[in-house]
């Protein structure tokens, strides 16, 4: 019985049905595979029409491809790996770091709310004031004029029980008119993971967020 050189078409049929399974995945043994195949084709090739040079090329450039392609998925996966394990490392190192994320939650300690916010520029007053659950003012503080970019605050919460505290807005005005100020809440971080590949961190209230979510550190 004399076999016809494999196509295109059963070339591609080969490699996509194998990649169903774990041992034709690896480069190695598809290719083991492929040049198995290869021989008892040559051995059992029609003497009278026997595969030309350009046919056997042709398919030992195929299988070269399809292995080039399958080394490179498996070299980015291993370093995806690897690279997932370094992040996680650096994580730990961030315990105890307070990280600065984009939000209007203040941080309560020892009677004083903590937090932070952007000016997109220089403002001649502003004023911050952290706001209770039910909507009411909790406590006020007054800044004065503030130079563009990152600032901080604390507000005196003497009496105030951090359970009922919400949130915190920002008021920014430079010759009468209103300067835009993006709130920036302070998260000590407490503990970190690995969550869908992707690093975690978890701040001592309990806030979980990305670590791409982190614009900075204190």
């Amino acid at each position: 019985m004399f076999m016809t050189p494999l196509s295109s078409s059963q070339i591609d049929a080969y490699n996509t049905t194998g990649a169903a399974n774990k041992d034709k995945t690896d480069p190695q043994a598809a290719q083991d595979k492929f040049l198995t195949m290869l021989v008892a084709q040559l051995g059992n090739q029609d003497p009278l029409n026997p595969m030309d040079n350009a046919q056997l090329t042709s398919q030992m450039a195929q299988i070269n491809t399809v292995s080039g392609i399958q080394q490179l998925n498996q070299t980015m996966s291993n370093m995806a790996t690897q690279f997932g394990s370094l992040q996680a490392l650096q994580g730990v190192s961030l315990i105890g770091r307070t990280a600065l994320v984009e939000g209007n939650t203040p941080v309560v300690e020892e009677e004083v709310a903590f937090g932070g916010f952007d000016l997109a520029a220089s403002a001649d007053s502003v004023r911050v004031d952290v706001m209770g659950k039910a909507g009411q003012v909790l406590g006020t503080v007054s800044l004065g004029p503030q130079a563009s970019g990152q600032q901080f605050f604390q507000v005196p919460m003497a009496g105030v029980d951090p359970a009922q505290v919400r949130s915190f807005s920002v008021t920014a005005t430079a010759a009468g008119k209103p300067v835009t100020a993006k709130t920036i809440s302070l998260a000590p971080i407490a503990a970190v993971g690995m969550s869908n590949g992707a690093l975690k961190l978890t701040s001592s209230s309990g806030q979980s967020f990305g670590y791409d979510q982190v614009i900075g550190y204190r």
